[in-house]
C-alpha cells in the first residue's frame, strides 16, 4: 500500500461457542464452574480497502498462535479499522486472545463501528449486517447450515472449514459496500487530510469539492463545503466571520 495514505481495515472474526455443563434447556443460570471450555477466535477475515484480496486464517490453517500473530500485525499496520459491533465483541475478543497469548497490544488505531452508526443515524427494521446490506440493494450473508457449521468447525470437518472461510469473507466484502454506503452520514470519520497531505473530502478522499454556504458556530463562520464525489459536508479551517457577535453564548 502507498505509505502517505490513510490505511483502512475492514475487520470481521468468528468465534467458538462456551462449553458448559447445564441441568437444563430454559432460563439456565450457568455457573463458572460450570463451564467445561470457554470461546475463542476460530477465524478472521480482513480486508484493506479499495484493494482487491481478502485475507483469511484460522486455527485450522495456522494455529491460534500464529493467527493472532497476523491480524495483530494487520491492526498495527492500520489507521483505521472499519467493523460492525466491533468496539463490543471483535475487538475486545481479539484483545483479551492477545493478552492471554502474551502479545502487546496493538499499535493505536481509530476505530469505526458501522453497527453503532446504523443505530445512531438510521431508522432500519434490524440493524443486523445481513438486513441493511439487503435494504440497501448490496447482497446478502451467505447461506450455510447454521449453529451446525460451528460444531462442524470445532470438530475439524474441511467442508465445514471451506464454508467458515466462504462466509467470513463475504461478511468483509459486504461490510465494505456498507462502509461506503455509510460514509458521507459518518460524523467521526477519521480526517483523509491529514494522512493523505492534500486538499480532499475529509470521508473519501475525493478533490471534486464545492463551497456550498456557510458553517456556523457560537461565535465563528466557516466555509462550507460539499464532496460531489460521495455527497459528505465539511466546514474549511479558517474563520471567514466579517462581524464579530457582542455575546458568545446564551447562559
Amino acid at each position: 500500500m502507498t505509505e502517505n495514505i490513510i490505511k483502512i481495515l475492514l475487520l470481521d472474526i468468528e468465534t467458538a461457542p462456551n462449553l458448559a455443563y447445564v441441568w437444563g434447556l430454559f432460563e439456565q443460570n450457568v455457573a463458572i464452574n460450570q463451564i467445561a471450555d470457554v470461546s475463542y477466535v476460530m477465524c478472521w477475515a480482513a480486508k484493506w480497502h479499495g484493494e482487491k484480496e481478502v485475507m483469511f486464517d484460522s486455527v485450522r490453517k495456522s494455529g491460534p498462535k500464529k493467527m493472532l500473530e497476523r491480524i495483530h500485525k494487520l491492526l498495527c499496520e492500520a489507521d483505521v479499522v472499519v467493523h460492525y459491533n466491533g468496539m463490543k465483541f471483535d475487538i475486545p475478543t481479539l484483545n483479551k486472545e492477545f493478552l492471554i497469548h502474551k502479545m502487546s497490544p496493538p499499535s493505536p488505531y481509530r476505530q469505526v463501528d458501522l453497527l453503532r452508526v446504523s443505530r445512531g443515524t438510521f431508522k432500519f427494521q434490524s440493524h443486523k449486517l445481513d438486513y441493511v446490506s439487503q435494504q440497501l440493494g448490496l447482497g446478502s450473508k451467505l447461506k450455510h447450515t447454521g449453529f451446525q457449521l460451528w460444531i462442524d468447525c470445532m470438530e475439524n470437518k474441511r467442508a465445514a472449514w471451506s464454508s467458515m472461510e466462504k462466509y467470513n469473507k463475504q461478511d468483509v466484502i459486504l461490510l465494505e459496500k456498507v462502509y461506503e454506503k455509510f460514509r458521507p452520514w459518518i460524523k467521526n470519520h477519521p480526517n483523509h487530510g491529514l494522512y493523505d497531505g492534500v486538499e480532499c473530502c475529509p470521508r473519501c478522499a475525493g478533490t471534486n469539492i464545492q463551497a456550498r454556504g456557510k458553517a456556523r458556530t457560537k461565535a465563528v463562520t466557516y466555509q462550507r463545503y460539499q464532496c460531489k464525489d460521495c455527497g459528505s459536508w465539511f466546514k474549511g479551517d479558517k474563520d471567514i466571520t466579517h462581524v464579530k457577535p457582542k455575546f458568545s453564548e446564551v447562559i
